[in-house]
């Protein structure tokens, strides 16, 4: 796990000292090494996070002067040990024991078809000598990040999108469709767009190919099936349970590949819950595991440690709760701000920084089940597609719309300026050309795809990678195993709607975990403080909405914001979201890291 960065220029060398302030930005992401390569007009960095291979011979960039190959890379190949064996077998030879190495030794074997063949989770860079072609590659589900935009003749890419601002020439200006998306979107804004028009995110299951001429092509390797197979159309309810934790049980044993320690985030819920049980039946005994809590405020409680203690205690682990008292939100709200690639509205942004903060302290990697809910339909919004005719995406994406979306395109003139409405609603666009493509037999089917390839991407997989990485901690979601992700989507919808959602997880897991856990009501993330606006949280959002650089960008009518400051805890989204909060992030977001690169003169 690991931060990269490179530059490919067309007419010119390679800006090195370009590449030198990304990595320097990507430190946190890795804090034990970096290093820069260059050759004409290609150059890559890279910072380190050690967790397998733990020599110097894992140091990246990896170039190898025989293969005429270089690389840098970022996640973890969880079968790299066989596909190691297999490459010895084909005669390759390895200078080192890194899972880095392997995939470029892969890729000199199969070419870039040998991301079909990684079980795991990365963002890479492969750069070739002779003809200055350089491949970009992606994860299946976008666990591991990867940004770039056009600059003064060149491609720069980067793990994170202000590694990308540390640099000169890069186009901050809002993209309205982006725009468009984060406001009535849920806050989501799909791939390849970002907040900024001139910074672009290469999706999920994706290659990209630049050539010397700076032509480039991308291609799409993976994309799960939501339909019934023929193989399965005969399985029961309890095949269908042993089969789908068979799977889990082959991913969570997968994440265990490291040289360091392996611990998990424990929230007390059914998803980390039930990895907690599986670590401890594959024999993780004394496994470290991690638990947050808040202070209350609104009414609302702060915490589920009651939950997390009845797991703690039945598997004997080696437990922490961590406390969070509200003089330690303000600050770590800031450092959480400055560690979001993109605009995180999501209250439990700050928990999964503070977690992080504590649990790096303890150890370099851990599991967590993030993915379960968009997975096997854990959400309040699936049972009612069932009610939508499996013919009329329309009326699905109705019910999807109603939901979902934070506000209609219509109420959204009401907030944004004149000058910064998409001219239609692209966001129910974006939605209605993804349920109208094949491949999703029913309404539910369709949500669950949406839900599965773009939601869960760009949402809460993307903040966990944020949060943890910026203490340098590896996180791995077992949930995301891309074989547990195609079994799940061909088995039947009721099946994962039922018992009020994830029920084939939840009858499953009873062989595992104590069904006092899988029982009890759904819980979130809480974070009393940031539901609930007032004292410094509601002045910090004031302070950003009424600054000179909010009136000068212009992005909210004025009387919107009076009416929104004049009630913050009023005006909440289908999905409870705080409707100031949402637009205060925001402007936070670009004030830190927009406005911050122009004052510093980047």
């Amino acid at each position: 796990m690991c931060g990269l960065a490179g530059e490919i220029a067309f007419d010119r060398p390679a800006d090195i000292d370009a590449v030198t302030a990304m990595v320097r930005r990507l430190e946190p992401r890795g804090p034990d090494g970096q290093g820069v390569w260059s050759h004409n007009a290609i150059a890559l960095g890279h910072r380190r996070l050690s967790i397998i291979d733990l020599s110097e011979s894992g140091t990246q960039p990896i170039h190898d002067a025989q293969l005429g190959l270089t690389i840098v890379f970022n996640g973890c190949i969880y079968n790299y040990q066989q596909l190691r064996e297999e490459l010895v077998g084909r005669g390759h030879q390895f200078a080192s024991h890194s899972d880095t190495e392997v995939v470029l030794k892969g890729y000199r074997e199969w070419g870039p078809a040998v991301v079909e063949r990684l079980h795991g989770m990365f963002a890479f860079a492969i750069a070739e000598r002779d003809t200055g072609r350089v491949v970009l590659g992606r994860d299946r589900l976008g666990i591991k990040p990867l940004y770039w935009g056009e600059v003064g003749g060149a491609i720069r890419f980067a793990s994170t999108l202000p590694a990308l601002l540390a640099t000169r020439g890069i186009d901050t200006t809002i993209d309205r469709e982006a725009l468009h998306h984060y406001m009535s979107f849920h806050s989501v804004v799909p791939a390849p767009r970002t907040i900024l028009r001139g910074v672009h995110r290469l999706p999920p299951a994706t290659l990209m190919t630049i050539e010397r001429d700076g032509s480039r092509r991308e291609t799409t390797y993976w994309q799960p099936v939501f339909e019934r197979t023929a193989d399965r159309a005969d399985w029961s309810e309890v095949e269908w349970q042993d089969a789908i934790l068979d799977a889990l049980r082959t991913a969570v044993k997968r994440r265990l590949v490291a040289d360091v320690p392996v611990g998990c985030l424990l929230s007390g819920g059914l998803d980390s819950s039930l990895i907690v049980g599986l670590l401890a039946e594959a024999g993780q005994h004394g496994l470290k595991t991690f638990s947050i809590g808040f202070e209350a405020a609104g009414g609302e409680e702060g915490d589920e440690f009651k939950y997390s203690d009845i797991i703690a205690r039945h598997f004997d682990t080696d437990h922490r709760q961590i406390r969070i008292d509200t003089a330690r939100m303000l600050p770590a709200l800031d450092g959480a701000i400055e560690a979001m690639s993109e605009p995180m509205v999501s209250h439990d942004a700050v928990a999964f920084y503070l977690l992080s903060e504590e649990v790096a302290k303890h150890v370099k990697v851990v599991q967590s089940g993030q993915g379960a809910d968009e997975i096997f339909a854990g959400y309040h919004w699936y049972p009612p597609m069932a009610k939508a005719p499996d013919d009329d995406p329309e009326q699905a994406l109705s019910r999807y719309r109603a939901a979902f979306f934070d506000r209609t395109h219509r109420e959204m003139a009401t907030i944004l300026n004149p000058r910064w409405m998409a001219p239609q609603d692209v966001s129910e666009d974006y939605v209605r050309r993804h349920f109208s493509a094949s491949g999703a037999d029913t309404a539910t089917d369709r949500a669950l795809r949406l839900d599965t390839t773009v939601m869960l991407v760009d949402d809460p997989v993307k903040r966990v990678d944020n949060m943890t990485m910026s203490w340098g901690l590896e996180g791995r979601v077992p949930f995301l195993d891309h074989e547990l992700v195609e079994l799940a989507a061909t088995c039947p919808p009721e099946l994962k709607t039922a018992s009020e959602g994830k029920g084939v997880l939840k009858e499953a897991a009873r062989a595992v975990i104590p069904s006092d856990v899988i029982d009890r009501p759904k819980g979130y993330f809480p974070v009393p403080a940031l539901k609930h606006l007032h004292g410094p949280y509601l002045d910090m959002v004031a302070d950003a909405l009424h600054s000179e650089s909010a009136r000068e960008r212009g992005l909210f009518r004025p009387e919107a914001v009076r009416e929104l400051l004049a009630a913050p805890n009023d005006r909440l989204t289908p999905l409870r979201g705080n409707q100031l909060w949402q637009i205060g992030l925001l402007e936070l977001w670009l004030q830190r890291h927009v406005d911050g690169a122009v004052r510093s003169g980047r």
